[in-house]
């Protein structure tokens, strides 16, 4: 019996993958550098980014990310507009068959706790857990392990949604049953890991029996 669905934010409950590499680009031109050619950080977490972005100077890279935290700050999301289709439906109608909910994501508990309050969604949810929580990170399963334990279920009575390799690999190795959004064309993810591939949220629901 299904207890409970967690979520990962990015690339799931909003279509941001985009906008964030389209501001890593801009912020990188204003330091005189490009973006490599057919860079993709989808499912991964602020310093791997920046250890892919400056490979080889340390203490360049821990300027130009700090900095970048600032900028991206200022340069916040348009969250409402990225939102994905079905994402309050969704979680209501599991509140309604008193499955649990949780975020479980890389990214910095500020930010996303700015993506859940301007969604309007935190009454929705039973927890957020994010980069700041875990000592490690996707594709290590401690981030859903710990969304678990707080949720009060087991790895067979969970199901786990994601977008990327990274994450699909995190949520198989916590044990749980894991299904993929089915990305928009073009966007090239390798899904093949995940337990079932869907095309939308609202699908979610078929899977609780």
């Amino acid at each position: 019996m299904i207890r409970a669905v967690i979520f990962d934010m990015d690339g799931v409950l909003v279509r941001s993958e985009q906008f964030y590499n389209q501001r890593r680009s801009d912020f990188l031109r204003l330091h005189g550098m490009e973006l490599p050619a057919g860079f993709d950080a989808t499912g991964s977490n602020d310093r791997a980014v920046w250890r892919a972005l400056v490979p080889g100077d340390e203490a360049l890279r821990e300027r130009l990310r700090l900095k970048y935290l600032t900028y991206a700050r200022e340069h916040r999301p348009p969250w409402r507009e990225l939102l994905a289709p079905g994402v309050r439906e969704t979680l209501a109608a599991l509140r309604g068959r008193g499955v649990a909910t949780a975020i479980c994501s890389s990214s910095r508990r500020a930010f996303v706790e700015d993506f859940v309050a301007t969604a309007g969604i935190g009454e929705l949810l039973d927890a957020l857990v994010t980069g700041d929580d875990c000592a490690a990170l996707k594709p290590d399963p401690e981030p859903y392990r710990c969304s678990m334990a707080r949720l009060g279920v087991s790895p067979d009575e969970t199901v786990v949604v994601e977008d990327s390799p990274i994450g699909i690999r995190a949520g198989r190795a916590a044990g749980a049953y894991v299904c993929a959004v089915r990305q928009e064309a073009g966007v090239p993810l390798d899904q093949g890991e995940a337990d079932c591939v869907i095309d939308g949220l609202r699908e979610v629901l078929a899977l609780l029996g």
